[in-house]
Order: C-alpha cells, then sequence, then structure tokens
C-alpha cells in the first residue's frame, strides 16, 4: 500500500492509494485535476475535477456527488483505447468514438464522434453499444463497483467506495428526472454550439415554446411561445444550485432555453444571465472562462436591440446564439412548413454578419436542412448565402447543416455536405442533435 502526499489545488487535495494485492489490483485517486480549459484535440482529454477507480479491467470516473461520469474497459473487446463512454446530467451514456479522427473532425469541429442511444440525425458512426464490452459497463458498472473491496485501505478511501456505491443507476435516473422538472421538461435538443464544452451546460429556462411550428422539426414541443417569471426562474437557479451540489465548480456554461430565449425581453435575459453568473459562482469554477448559449428565431433576432448584443459582449460569458434559418429558397421554406419569406432569411443573415464583426464574445451561427428529397433550388440558394455574399473566408459565423432524417445515415447526403463543406466561405459542420 502506497499513500502519495496530496497536493493542493483550488481547495481540493488530490490523494493516491495504490492496492499492493496483485490479485485484486485496485487503483483509487480522489480529487484528480485534469484540464481546465476545453481544447480541440485528437487525444482522450478529461475536464474538470474528479476522482479515479482503476481495476485490473476497468476505468471508473466519479464527479464531486461521487455520480459516474466516465468509464471504459481495459479488455480485449473495447473497441479502441482511446474511446470512452461518458454519462450525462440527463443520464444517458454516449459512447465517443475517433471515427478516424480526421474525418469526424472535418465533419462535426470535433475529434471525438458522440454515439448515442437515442434516435438522431446523425450520418456518421456505427452502433457501438451492441458491442458486448459496451453493453457490458453501461448494464453492469454498478455490480462491478459493488463487488470490490473497501477494506485494507485508509478510511477516506474506503468512504469514497461506500460513497460511489450509495449512487445506484435508479438514484442517478432519479436525480436526472429532477433535473428535468426543475425547468418543467426535459432539453430535447441542445445548440450545436454547446460542443465547445463538450455538452457541459447547466440548462435554464427564461421561456417556453417557439415561434414558429414547422412541420419538419421533430424535436420541439408544440408550446406557444411564452416567458417565464422571474419568480419562477430565480426558483430554477435555487434548485440547480442545489441539484448540481459540489460538482458545479466543474461547469462554466449556461443554456437559456428553450427553444427560442432570444424572444424573451432584453432586461430578463440579462438579468438571468448575471444572476446565474453570481449564484454558480462561476467567478470561481474550476473551469477557465465561462459560456452562455441559446437559440433564437429570425423574427426574434431581427427585432433584438443593438442594446442586448452590446451588454452580452462586455459580460463574462463567451456567447453564442443559434438561429434556425433552414432556407433561403421560398419553395423549401414552404415544403418545410417554415413561416418565413425569402427575404426576412436574408436580412436574418445579413444581420449576422454585421454582429460577428462587430462582437469578438459572440458568435451568431445558423442551421440550414438537409435531404435528398429537397428541391436544387435549395442548395442553389444556399451557396448564394454562404459563397457569393462575402468575398473571403470567415473565420466566425459557423453554419450547421441537419440532416432532416433521423436513424437514416445516408451516403448522398455526407456527400452533399463535404462538397458544401468544400465551397463554403464560413466554418461548416454536420449538426448532430442531441438531448441533455
Amino acid at each position: 500500500m502506497e499513500i502519495l502526499k496530496p497536493l493542493q489545488k483550488n481547495g481540493y487535495n488530490t490523494q493516491t492509494f495504490q492496492s499492493s494485492n496483485l490479485s485484486k489490483e485496485l487503483s483509487i485517486e480522489l480529487n484528480r485535476c485534469g484540464a481546465n480549459e476545453y481544447t480541440k484535440v485528437s487525444f482522450p482529454v478529461k475536464y474538470g475535477i474528479f476522482s479515479k477507480l482503476e481495476t485490473c479491467d476497468y476505468i471508473f470516473e466519479f464527479n464531486l456527488n461521487h455520480e459516474i461520469r466516465h468509464a471504459r474497459s481495459k479488455k480485449r473487446t473495447w473497441l479502441h483505447p482511446s474511446e470512452w463512454l461518458k454519462r450525462t446530467m440527463g443520464n444517458d451514456w454516449v459512447y465517443y468514438s475517433t471515427g478516424g479522427y480526421s474525418g469526424v473532425f472535418e465533419a462535426l469541429g470535433e475529434y471525438y464522434l458522440p454515439n448515442l442511444t437515442y434516435p438522431t440525425n446523425s450520418l456518421l458512426g456505427g452502433k457501438p453499444f451492441e458491442e458486448s464490452g459496451i453493453d457490458d459497463i453501461v448494464k453492469n458498472w454498478h455490480q462491478i463497483i459493488a463487488q470490490l473491496p473497501d477494506t485494507g485501505m485508509p478510511d477516506e478511501f474506503s468512504r469514497w467506495i461506500q460513497s460511489i456505491r450509495q449512487q445506484s443507476p435508479e438514484g442517478l435516473q432519479k436525480k436526472a428526472q429532477q433535473l428535468f422538472d426543475i425547468s418543467g421538461s426535459r432539453v430535447t435538443v441542445m445548440p450545436p454550439d454547446a460542443r465547445h464544452v463538450d455538452y457541459n451546460i447547466i440548462p435554464l429556462n427564461i421561456s417556453d415554446g417557439c415561434l414558429y411550428k414547422c412541420r419538419f422539426c421533430k424535436v420541439k414541443n408544440k408550446k406557444e411561445f411564452s416567458i417565464r417569471s422571474k419568480r419562477d426562474i430565480d426558483n430554477q437557479i435555487t434548485r440547480l444550485k442545489r441539484l448540481y451540489s459540489k460538482d458545479i465548480v466543474n461547469f462554466n456554461a449556461i443554456f437559456l432555453g428553450e427553444h427560442d430565449a432570444l424572444n424573451a425581453p432584453c432586461e430578463l435575459i440579462l438579468k438571468t444571465v448575471q444572476d446565474a453568473y453570481d449564484a454558480f459562482n462561476f467567478q470561481s469554477s474550476y473551469m477557465t472562462k465561462t459560456f452562455l448559449f441559446m437559440f433564437g428565431s429570425v423574427a426574434s433576432f431581427l427585432n433584438a436591440d443593438k442594446i442586448l448584443f452590446e451588454t452580452l459582449n462586455r459580460s463574462p460569458f463567451q456567447t453564442f446564439i443559434n438561429l434556425g434559418l433552414e432556407s433561403y429558397d421560398q419553395a423549401t421554406l414552404d415544403l418545410l412548413g417554415k413561416p418565413l419569406t425569402r427575404k426576412q432569411v436574408g436580412q436574418a443573415f445579413e444581420k449576422i454578419q454585421a454582429i460577428n464583426d462587430t462582437f469578438p464574445n459572440i458568435e451568431i451561427t445558423c442551421n440550414f436542412v438537409m435531404d435528398e428529397s429537397l428541391p436544387d433550388s435549395h442548395y442553389e440558394a444556399l451557396m448564394t448565402l454562404i459563397r457569393e455574399s462575402v468575398n473571403r473566408p470567415k473565420p466566425k459565423g459557423c453554419i450547421y447543416l441537419s440532416p432532416l432524417k433521423f436513424g437514416s445515415p445516408s451516403r448522398q447526403v455526407l456527400y452533399d455536405f463535404y462538397k458544401l463543406k468544400a465551397l463554403s466561405r464560413f466554418p461548416t459542420f454536420l449538426y448532430m442533435i442531441q438531448r441533455l
């Protein structure tokens, strides 16, 4: 048995235990300090402060609330040593695969491909959850932990093992439901820009529903748009702080929901952002920088006053606002059931460029749909925006192309994407829809 001296960092002591029993190999590292800034790299990086447990067959990682957050097997049945499982706050398991690195990065802007257990619009990936090694961890991780010894080690490590055992799959599902209950519903779609923080966001609803009820949309609800009261928002903040508890130090990003938070009054947006920053103590987060994500509609964006962007630009947040433009072709807009005119989409795209060129701490991104069934005029009109409207490449203002179909990968659509990406003068990526 060997205990290393604790490392003091950010108020947390890193302590390590190594079992000397070769037949029951076990090592524990409490309060390990991972990376404190999200980066784009082609090798595994774990963020924040967490604890790690390693046996001869498995590696498990836990957050500061003793809840499992990452796992991988060391057995031969595991697909790749640089791939891993992540459990989200919504209690979904996500398998991060390399996908060949360069191909994934070209498509998503990230080096790892999230493989999901529920239907989505992804054109990439296989079926990793059908693999025995991955299925074994998803179904049996708690049983594996329950069989570990908690004796023959210092008290702090013994107590820690007992604590992680108490976080059962049933308990974690109950906590996920509590998260959904706080805002009244699950986050069914996260902004594509949340990829910049590995989708580690705190959801806070200031509104419900959306302005448009487009026929093609599969992820938004049918609620009429409405604005939450300040009392309701304050209650969410209080409950979220309690729910995230000790692990809130590992978060530095909020998602203002629901589907069109930009349509809320400017004063409410700004007050909520500041209140959340203070309540969640983001200034003391282990993670550097702070991020704000939200959705907006064409109407809410065109109506937004300059003072909103000026104030957000001065705030502590790097702000990303994602707009669903979908098409610059009137026939396609009508086909999608999106109640917009081509002129309105063009005006929104023009304003996007003005905002992105003016405010360094704000990025407006937008989505367009893709499908084999769409008319050629859709793609011709799209090129007038993402290529012909500017005379040089733009570093900001990501264009996200969203396949219409769920659970239906298509080589043709993927080929079309790469062709559009090569011609675009904006950073252009696939929008893979994920929930929290």
